[in-house]
């Protein structure tokens, strides 16, 4: 029984040996193969860990040129932001420069306006003003004219009386021209009595020929005044001086009037006294000048006082 058992056990050994050979060599290219395809994995992994970290280099290196590029542009970022900071304080600047200006545009133009509409004004008053000059310069002219026609009419009238009196000597009476009127002065002597107011006979014979003259000159005004010296007159008929003249000027008149048919609405007679003389009362001579009766022409100013006035 042991000697059958241990060939039994031979053989069982033999076969368990065998078998394990056969799943051992099996096993064994088993392993191999994946042993080789391990390693084939890790040469094909070494390779592409390789080739990452030259990869990561490379990145790194991009990395590293990226962020000098980064820096750069943070850079010229700040330059740029700095830049953009002062262009916004510029653009700051010339928006109120600009404000400014458009103000000041529209306040020329307000003044441009008031300008042109004062200048508007002025000129409308120039024109008026210049129209008023040239009106004015009119009525001047015409003013002057219508004088000029006044003292060539007085002239010729006091040519006329002086011719008509040619007469009488200069002790007697003068005939003279001022301030655009004739002055006939007939001394004392020439007309009355001392203290009398009645006209004697060569008195009215003088005023014969002025009557002459002023029936044949028209558009005159005849002033009479009557003058006397300083001395004091105390008389039945006169009281002073102021009487005595005023009655000399209305004999005057009457014997124009009455005798020579002069128109009565032409005179105005009046007595001045004591107080218009025209030589000192301190002597007899002087006094004697004081003595007068003036017969004061004047031609008539009605066309020169309507001009003055604006009527023409």
């Amino acid at each position: 029984m042991k000697k059958i058992l241990v060939p039994v056990v031979f053989i069982c050994f033999g076969s368990v040996l065998f078998s394990s050979c056969i799943v051992s060599k099996k096993r064994y290219l088993d392993e191999k193969t994946r042993a080789d395809l391990e390693h084939a994995n890790n040469v094909e992994l070494n390779k592409r860990l390789a080739e990452e970290k030259e990869n990561e280099g490379k990145l790194n290196g991009n990395i590293r040129d990226l962020n000098n590029t980064i820096a750069g542009r943070d850079s010229d970022i700040a330059k740029l932001n700095k830049r953009i900071a002062m262009l916004k304080d510029s653009i700051s600047t010339d928006e109120n420069t600009i404000y400014e200006l458009n103000s000041r545009i529209n306040d020329l133009g307000n003044e441009n306006k008031n300008t042109h509409k004062q200048l508007s004004t002025t000129n409308a008053q120039l024109n008026a003003t210049n129209a008023q000059i040239a009106e004015q310069r009119r009525h001047l002219e015409q003013l002057q004219a219508l004088i000029d026609q006044q003292q060539k009419a007085t002239e010729a009238l006091r040519k006329k009386i002086a011719d008509a009196l040619v007469g009488f000597n200069s002790n007697e009476l003068t005939v003279t021209m001022k301030n655009g009127r004739v002055y006939i002065s007939m001394a004392e002597g020439l007309l009355f009595p001392s203290g009398s107011a009645a006209v004697n006979p060569k008195g009215k014979e003088a005023l014969s020929k002025v009557a002459s003259v002023l029936n044949t000159s028209k558009d005159i005004n005849i002033d009479i005044e009557g003058h006397t010296d300083s001395l004091p007159i105390h008389t039945k008929m006169y009281e002073d001086n102021w009487a005595l003249s005023t009655a000399r000027a209305t004999s005057i008149a009457h014997v124009l009037i009455d005798e020579y048919s002069v128109v009565p609405a032409k005179l105005v007679a009046s007595g001045r006294s004591e107080y218009d003389p025209i030589a000192t009362n301190s002597t007899p001579a002087g006094r004697a000048q004081n003595r007068r009766t003036e017969i004061i022409l004047e031609p008539k100013l009605d066309e020169l006082m309507e001009l003055m006035d604006g009527k023409k």
